[in-house]
């Protein structure tokens, strides 16, 4: 893996701060969602936000977990891939590399 620079290594704590809390809201937001489905029984709701957090928790920890220089490059790829907002896509892809 290339070399990660420190100034962008500080960039990219900051940046990913910013990225988990919006994925965060997100994954609450479906949450809230799906409780509120009426459609559906308790049971059923229960079940659905029991998948969606489990989903949610992996894609979670791939991107922000542990986070390392040595594995930052790999770390904005999987928080890119989550589909975050626009304004976060285009500041991880200001990185060098990442066009």
């Amino acid at each position: 893996m290339p070399d990660f620079p420190e100034s962008d290594w500080k960039v990219f704590r900051e940046l990913s701060s910013m990225a988990l809390d919006r994925f965060c809201r997100r994954v609450l937001t479906d949450v809230e969602r799906i409780s509120a489905d009426s459609k559906r029984t308790a049971h059923e709701r229960y079940l659905a936000i029991y998948r969606l957090v489990r989903e949610r928790d992996n894609e979670l920890a791939r991107a922000f977990n542990a986070p390392r220089r040595s594995q930052a490059l790999l770390q904005l790829a999987f928080i890119h891939g989550l589909g975050l907002s626009a304004e976060t896509r285009e500041a991880v892809l200001s990185f060098p590399g990442l066009r």
